[in-house]
């Protein structure tokens, strides 16, 4: 028997869930943001662009605003590079035995948190541009100050024999999301400190970059040459200061629709039961999408203008609501998040239903949602 494989069918065409993606709420974010920031703009479009599509968000962000882009790993910049972009890229979280020769070549450049990563880099050939990177208090990425000035020297010495260029300093602010915090003032006052000894050792970064989207939002004290954003390109400001627009719209059609009397189980563990006859709906999304299976018993969509209840626990592809007596007819479309513009749940939303932050929610979408992308009118090319 010859079993005869077709080609994979494009998602584009599928009649299931739907994730659109407004560009233009990116580029609407973006020069938002670029008007806030004191210095340049740096769209961050690590995570896929925070789960937008890396290479829309930074088109986007480029043709709004944003000067240069980041990344976490090289992996992640290497696409930027083959899709035809020339802004400087940054990727500031790698192993030491990551290709630096090939971010060498592609013009990409790389934070060195340490003397272990500066020697890496070093013996790539070529010169390299490198971003010292200080842990500016958060005991995570960068280096530890007490280690700073042995850093500074030494990368010095390497940009004295050709080996790299010191074009950038960087760090990160841990409490930026609430702009009151001491944590800020302190971080500030580190990395004012860390510049010092930078130029005492002789060196010469023209790039400084320590606020994120809350602190180029709130704290204009720690903008310094350029404000690196991201989450706030996708419409998320974890200092709720800001509105920004939301740019995505999660949707899913009815698969199924039932009558069911008082006291019917629903889900696994029959941990929630109806206190009335109703009808239940049937979506085709779960945990396995993405969906938090932490906002089960919490979380709501909204289905012909009404926000309605998911009931009992979602399931790996798939979760029920409660309909009431309206009912609803397969094949209708639920809005499971969006702009809120009508009424319908955010990501927010999402977000408390599940006791975590907006990042989470839109960076842990999976592949099975099939993606449409609302293109900027105009978009010039970068």
């Amino acid at each position: 028997m010859t079993i005869q494989i077709s080609e994979p069918r494009s998602q584009a065409g599928t009649a299931g869930p739907h994730l659109d993606i407004d560009l233009g709420a990116v580029a609407a974010n973006t020069r938002l943001l670029a008007a806030r920031a004191s210095g340049a703009l740096m769209a961050v479009v690590k995570a896929d662009g925070f789960g937008h599509g890396a290479l829309d968000v930074a088109r986007t962000a480029l043709a709004h605003g944003a000067t240069s882009l980041g990344v976490t790993s090289l992996t992640e910049a290497w696409p930027l590079r083959e899709a035809g972009l020339t802004a400087p890229v940054l990727s500031w979280l790698n192993p030491l035995d990551a290709d630096f020769a090939e971010a060498v070549r592609c013009e990409v450049d790389v934070a060195v948190p340490g003397l272990e990563h500066l020697a890496a880099v070093a013996a790539a050939p070529g010169r390299a541009r490198i971003h010292l990177h200080l842990d500016a208090g958060m005991a995570r990425d960068g280096a530890a100050p007490a280690a700073w000035p042995r850093l500074c020297r030494a990368a010095r010495r390497a940009e004295q024999r050709g080996e790299v260029e010191v074009v950038g300093l960087m760090g990160h602010l841990g409490c930026s999301d609430d702009p009151g915090d001491t944590c800020n003032a302190l971080g500030r006052s580190r990395f004012a400190w860390a510049l010092e000894i930078a130029r005492a050792c002789g060196l010469r970064p023209a790039q400084r970059h320590l606020a994120a989207t809350a602190a180029t939002l709130t704290d204009p004290l720690s903008h310094h040459t350029m404000s690196r954003v991201g989450a706030g390109l996708v419409g998320i400001d974890p200092s709720r200061t800001t509105s920004l627009r939301q740019p995505m719209t999660l949707t899913a059609p009815l698969v199924s629709v039932r009558r069911v009397r008082a006291g019917t189980p629903v889900g696994y563990g029959h941990a929630y039961r109806t206190p009335l006859g109703t009808h239940l709906g049937l979506v085709p999304l779960g945990y396995a999408d993405g969906l938090p299976r932490t906002a089960s018993g919490r979380a709501q969509v909204q289905l012909r203008g009404r926000r309605l209840p998911v009931v009992g626990r979602l399931s790996m592809d798939q979760l029920v609501i409660d309909l009431g007596d309206t009912g609803g007819e397969p094949g209708e479309t639920v809005t499971v998040f969006g702009p809120g513009s009508a009424g319908e749940p955010t990501v927010a939303d999402w977000a408390g239903w599940a006791g975590t932050i907006e990042h989470e929610i839109v960076t842990g979408l999976g592949g099975r949602i099939a993606r449409r992308t609302r293109p900027v009118a105009h978009l010039r090319s970068v």
